[in-house]
């Protein structure tokens, strides 16, 4: 059900795209207004997240560790899956925010023949990594409709990408390496039983949206062409703040546009935002030092204790006539 909800919202929206261009005419909303909105709920958006998860106490150090600790010089510690000092966390981030080097490491249980197996989520890494890095290749591409001149490393990238040349316009191959790993990431979820139970509509949602925007940009670019003039001078007229809509763009681009929009205003309400909390998650931001340093919790307060000496002085008459040992007489 979940998935299917999701799968409507996304085709609905495709619609009230391509309804409001080529019925109504409404080419300004979803050129100009649309687009400046959607910019803004993401810029505010993200960074408010931040800041709420900024200002979450963290009164102990937790982080999530898997490999020895540093403590005597004698025992080998492990510097970057156990860090004691902030190079490792950096580099321990690094690995995690460039390779994934968790989900790389990660397995999962079942049983084979009677017996509890653990494997390895290794398709689930690949996937995810493909999925990731595609998807920033085709967003630095993008830079070319929004920069006049066009950096030279855009121009590199765009080389590379297409470098084998073939079709007119010839092909792009992170498009489609994209759409192929959204897809992947969509049957795993769909058809693996214990991943489709826990699956919940904020999980397809924008799975199927980004399906939408990857697929939509592929028609637009090999199939039902648009005006790639009038296009970058509707992009660099938002980017300059002097917005002007040409005429003859065709009404698959604001479908790709108004996807994108809703993707952008939909990203930091969601669970897409891991992009900016994998930074602030507590659990791998912090070193693993309770060895060397003893942590206070900063809401501890004064606590008024009664000793035993008190409770001696207080009780002494009552503790010798039940017979109790007392140390003073």
């Amino acid at each position: 059900m979940e998935m299917f909800v999701s799968f409507c919202i996304v085709v609905l929206l495709a619609v009230i795209a391509f309804a409001g261009v080529e019925l109504v005419n409404l080419q300004f909303l979803f050129g100009v207004i649309i687009p400046y909105a959607a910019f803004a709920v993401f810029v505010i958006g993200f960074i408010n997240r931040v800041i709420q998860w900024g200002r979450s106490p963290v009164p102990f150090h937790i982080p999530t560790t898997c490999g020895q600790q540093k403590s005597l010089p004698w025992i080998k510690d492990s510097k970057l899956d156990n860090p004691s000092g902030t190079l490792g966390v950096i580099g321990r981030m690094a690995l995690e925010v460039f390779f994934f080097r968790s989900l790389f490491r990660n397995l999962k249980t079942g049983l084979q023949n009677g017996e509890l197996k653990y494997t390895g989520t290794k398709w689930l890494w690949l996937g995810g990594l493909i999925f990731h890095y595609s998807f920033f290749i085709v967003l630095l591409r993008h830079l070319r409709f929004f920069t006049n001149p066009v950096p030279s490393f855009v121009s590199y990238l765009d080389m590379v990408d297409g470098y084998f040349k073939s079709g007119a316009p010839h092909l792009l191959v992170t498009g489609w390496v994209l759409l192929g790993a959204v897809i992947y990431l969509f049957l795993r979820r769909a058809f693996i039983p214990g991943v489709r139970y826990i699956s919940l509509t904020a999980d397809y949602f924008p799975l199927f949206l980004i399906m939408g925007v990857a697929l939509s940009g592929i028609i637009m670019r090999y199939y039902i062409k648009v005006d790639i003039v009038s296009v970058k001078e509707l992009t660099m007229g938002l980017v300059t703040f002097s917005p002007v809509v040409p005429e003859g763009i065709g009404s698959i681009f604001f479908i790709h546009l108004f996807l994108i929009c809703v993707l952008f205003a939909y990203f930091p309400f969601s669970k897409l935002m891991h992009m900016g909390g994998v930074f602030l998650s507590p659990t791998r931001n912090l070193p693993n030092n309770s060895r060397m340093r003893r942590h206070i919790n900063p809401w501890n307060y004064d606590v008024k204790v009664h000793t035993y000496e008190e409770y001696e002085e207080e009780f002494r008459d009552k503790m010798k006539s039940v017979g109790l040992p007392v140390e003073k007489e």
